[in-house]
């Protein structure tokens, strides 16, 4: 909102951000502008020069599009992502070239509910909500499920045939999109082919592994870590499990590690005459409490006596200068 707010400055009890003025309406003395009003901005606003793309190799791109497509035939991988592919006959799904020449919406339909996507595209049907939050508002309203990805070689209405079915995209196979073969960053979506266009994938990426691209100089697609991805149908297989122990019935229990220092159970098992020691020592540290304190011998206080008195002799002040200090000493008479 465009308002001529300024600060009232200091001095009148309230706080310093710009306020709105005028008079005669709720909005006069408002604050504005911060991110703390009602109607001001945000805070640190997002700019328009963000860098929004980041450069990826092509070799990178080539790879994602082909793991895309691989993890589409697995129908594992495909039911994973959501799909309802109970019904569908095989994957991957491929149907005739005549589906090209459809213009049809109703006759799509028909196609995809003869191959066993029914489920799929009611699924899809029943998902489209409206979007929570301002995005309704700026050109996204709905929000659903994706179904399935038609792809095509020859595009004579075939896409305007799809185009109005709910969850349905279509993509042709010269220009496939890595954002609709994994939508989400979620590899396995289910895809139908036509003949041609399936056809038409040897010559962009190659017959194998190792085998150069026709219209791909220098391109093969990458050679697989592993021959069969299928890891659990090793593990559970004959050969291996016939090689490999035979599981350990129960478990042993570790306990808890006790300081010997600290426990004297932990100790006695390490050391049996720990506790004649420990007893011995504390006998030590308490004999002779409680005894009586014995006071100076005899001898010793008859010999400060003596002492005490031949210093009084050896020092003895006479006169009348000395009476006071002989009274002090306690040896006036």
């Amino acid at each position: 909102m465009q308002t001529a707010a300024e600060s009232w400055g200091t001095g009148r009890a309230v706080s310093r951000i710009p306020r709105v003025p005028g008079g005669g309406t709720h909005r006069a003395g408002q604050g504005a502008f911060g991110n703390m009003c009602r109607g001001g901005r945000m805070f640190a606003p997002t700019k328009t020069w963000r860098r929004w793309h980041r450069k990826v190799n092509v070799n990178l791109k080539r790879y994602a599009v082909a793991s895309a497509l691989a993890a589409s035939a697995l129908p594992s991988l495909v039911m994973a992502r959501g799909h309802r592919v109970d019904a569908v006959p095989e994957l991957p799904l491929v149907v005739d070239d005549s589906a090209e020449s459809l213009t049809k919406t109703a006759k799509a339909v028909q196609l995809l509910e003869a191959l066993g996507a029914g489920a799929e595209l009611a699924r899809a049907r029943d998902a489209r909500n409206i979007r929570k939050g301002k995005g309704k508002m700026r050109n996204r309203r709905y929000v659903g499920r994706r179904g399935p990805l038609v792809v095509y070689a020859g595009d004579g209405a075939v896409s305007r045939a799809f185009r109005a079915i709910p969850g349905v995209d279509t993509a042709s196979v010269d220009r496939l999109n890595l954002l609709q073969l994994a939508p989400g960053g979620h590899v396995g979506r289910l895809i139908v082919w036509t003949k041609a266009a399936f056809e038409r994938l040897e010559a962009l990426y190659g017959a194998g592994a190792g085998a150069e691209a026709p219209e791909k100089k220098g391109y093969s697609l990458p050679r697989p870590i592993m021959a069969n991805a299928d890891l659990a149908r090793l593990i559970n297989s004959d050969e291996v499990q016939s090689v490999v122990r035979a599981p350990r019935s129960g478990s042993r229990r570790v306990g808890l590690r006790k300081n010997p220092l600290k426990n004297l159970g932990a100790m006695l098992k390490l050391n049996p005459a720990a506790a004649s020691a420990k007893r011995a020592a504390l006998r030590a540290s308490t004999k002779g409490k409680g005894a009586p304190k014995k006071g100076r011998p005899a001898d010793a206080r008859a010999a400060s006596k003596a002492f005490l008195a031949k210093m009084q002799a050896d020092h003895d002040y006479l006169g009348d200068d000395y009476d006071v200090f002989s009274s002090w000493l306690g040896t006036s008479e």
